[in-house]
């Protein structure tokens, strides 16, 4: 759905950047993450795909909820060539259960992907588009949709985890910037969301949030460019 990511801002036919804020003491909080230990990682206001990134999952022993650090864009456990991660930083919440690189994962590999905001760009004219922000009118932190995977390199031996961010038709906030949002999964719904069930995958949930719930502003255009990671 991606295609390959420069230091500039995403096409638009994709939704390629994030807000997560929220340091890891607070995300352990508002997710229920309860360990010994959690992973290093500070907050940034211009998450980028290939970066590698915090997801809630259920550890496959205890059933508990860990966070875990990997890197954004999906490489499939089938994938020969690495590279597929470039174009599957999303997943189309309409053909999730059929698409070769997701339908596995959608069944089994499940994650949540913390969030504070995500931006999205309003095409003003040809050459021109206007980044906006968007997030909740409270203020909290919230979930976006994933699906993770482990890849191993069959020739150095070594495995990487992935994720990518599911994506659906906007909502009322979103339509007049972009065609389409990343899948917003309620915290009622977390536990849902993450449990694996191969009969009945939860594939409701795969829906526009409530638009009386966010809101969105306009940003400086500069967050087009990683490399201006700050508050906004």
């Amino acid at each position: 759905m991606a295609k390959k990511m420069r230091n500039d801002r995403p096409s638009t036919d994709m939704c390629g950047r994030y807000v997560r804020r929220s340091d890891k003491q607070r995300i352990a909080e508002h997710f229920a993450v309860h360990g010994p230990s959690l992973p290093d990682f500070g907050p940034s206001w211009n998450v980028a795909p290939q970066t590698f990134q915090p997801i809630v999952r259920l550890n496959r022993d205890t059933g508990e909820r860990e966070l875990v650090l990997m890197r954004w864009g999906l490489i499939p456990f089938w994938a020969k060539d690495p590279s597929i991660g470039l174009r599957t930083i999303n997943a189309k919440a309409e053909t999730i259960t059929t698409a070769p690189a997701f339908r596995e994962a959608i069944t089994f590999r499940r994650c949540l992907v913390p969030a504070d905001a995500f931006y999205e760009w309003q095409k003003l004219d040809a050459k021109t588009k206007q980044p906006f922000a968007i997030a909740m009118k409270d203020g909290q932190p919230y979930a976006l949709a994933g699906l993770w995977e482990k890849w191993k390199d069959r020739k150095a031996g070594a495995e990487l985890l992935t994720f990518t961010v599911i994506t659906t038709d906007p909502n009322e906030v979103v339509q007049p910037l972009h065609d389409r949002m990343p899948v917003i999964i309620p915290e009622r719904d977390y536990q849902r969301w993450l449990k694996a069930d191969p009969e009945r995958p939860p594939i409701d949930l795969l829906r526009p949030f409530e638009a009386d719930k966010m809101t969105a502003w306009k940003v400086d255009n500069a967050v087009g460019n990683v490399k201006n990671d700050h508050r906004r």
